[in-house]
C-alpha cells in the first residue's frame, strides 16, 4: 500500500543517527515516511546528521529539509513546529525520537545526579516541550498524530534507572496527551522498541563495555524470543508509520511493544 502518508507534513525529532553499521530509528522513520508520501522535517541536535538524512530522502525523490535544534531547550523544541509552519503552513505528524542514556546512569546506588538530570531533561522534558509546541497547531487544524518513541525499559530493567524512569514517564505522558486532546482530533501513541540492532544500542554498548560489536549483537540476539534475533530500526519505523497514518485513526493512548515477544515473557 503506497502513499499511506500522501500529502502529510511530518516532523521527526532525532532524525539523525549515531554512526554505525546499521540504520537508526530516527533515520529509518524519516526515510519510510518520505517514501510513503510525507514531506519531512528532519530535526536533530547534530546539524550534519540531520542534513544527511534529508539528503538521502531528496536523493530518493522525496521532500525533506533539515533543521538543527536542541529539543531540551524550549526555543529549540518550538523551532520544529515553527519551521514546519513556515515551509508548509501545517503540521500533521510529530515523531519524538530523541533519546539519550549512559554517561553516569546506573542502578539507584550508582546513578549520578548529573546523569539523572541530563537524561530526564532530554528524554522526558524535551519530549513534552516538542508536544507542547505542536499541540496548538494540531488542535486548531482539528487533527494530528503524535508518535513517541519509548522503550521496553519503561517497564523493565534495573541497571539504567534514569533511562528507565524517563521512558516510563514517556508512556504516562503519551496517555495523558491522548486523553487531553482526543476531543480535538489529535491522537498520541507510543512505540516501545525492545532489543534492536541500531548503532546507538549496539555500537554504544560495545564502546561502553569494551566488547566487540559482534559480541554485543550475539548476546542481545540470544535474549529475543521471536527467532532469537534482534529487530531492526525498520521494525520501529513500520510501527511508527501505522500509528502516524490514518489506518490507526481510532487508536490513541497506546504503547505498542515492538520487541519480538520480550515483554510478554515471564521467565
Amino acid at each position: 500500500m503506497a502513499g499511506r502518508l500522501a500529502g502529510k507534513i511530518a516532523v521527526v525529532a532525532g532524525a539523525g543517527q549515531t554512526p554505525g553499521e546499521t540504520v537508526g530509528n530516527g533515520r529509518s522513520i524519516a526515510l519510510l515516511f518520505a517514501r510513503e508520501g510525507a514531506a519531512v522535517l528532519c530535526a536533530d541536535r547534530d546539524e550534519a546528521r540531520a542534513a544527511e538524512t534529508a539528503a538521502l530522502i531528496v536523493g530518493e525523490g522525496g521532500s525533506a529539509v533539515a533543521l538543527q535544534a536542541d529539543i531540551s531547550k524550549p526555543a529549540g523544541a518550538a523551532a520544529l513546529t515553527a519551521a514546519a509552519l513556515q515551509r508548509w503552513e501545517r503540521l500533521d505528524i510529530l515523531v519524538n525520537n530523541v533519546g539519550i542514556g549512559g554517561g553516569g546512569d546506573g542502578p539507584a546506588h550508582a546513578l549520578e545526579e548529573a546523569a539523572f538530570d541530563r537524561i530526564l531533561a532530554v528524554n522526558l522534558k524535551g519530549m513534552w516541550l516538542t508536544i507542547k509546541a505542536a499541540l496548538p497547531v494540531m488542535r486548531k487544524q482539528g487533527g494530528g498524530a503524535i508518535v513517541n518513541i519509548s522503550s521496553l525499559a519503561g517497564i523493565a530493567g534495573g541497571h539504567q534507572m534514569a533511562y528507565e524512569i524517563s521512558k516510563a514517564g514517556v508512556n504516562r505522558m503519551t496517555a495523558s496527551v491522548a486523553q487531553a486532546n482526543a476531543s480535538k482530533g489529535v491522537r498520541c501513541n507510543a512505540v516501545a522498541p525492545g532489543l534492536m540492532n541500531t548503532p546507538m544500542a549496539v555500537e554504544g554498548i560495545a564502546a561502553a563495555t569494551g566488547q566487540s560489536v559482534a559480541e554485543v549483537r550475539a548476546a542481545r540476539d540470544k535474549r529475543v524470543p521471536l527467532g532469537g534475533k534482534m529487530g531492526s530500526a525498520w521494525d520501529t519505523a513500520n510501527a511508527a508509520l501505522f500509528l502516524a497514518s490514518d489506518e490507526s485513526r481510532f487508536i490513541t493512548g497506546i504503547v505498542l511493544p515492538v520487541d519480538g515477544g520480550l515483554s510478554s515473557r515471564i521467565a
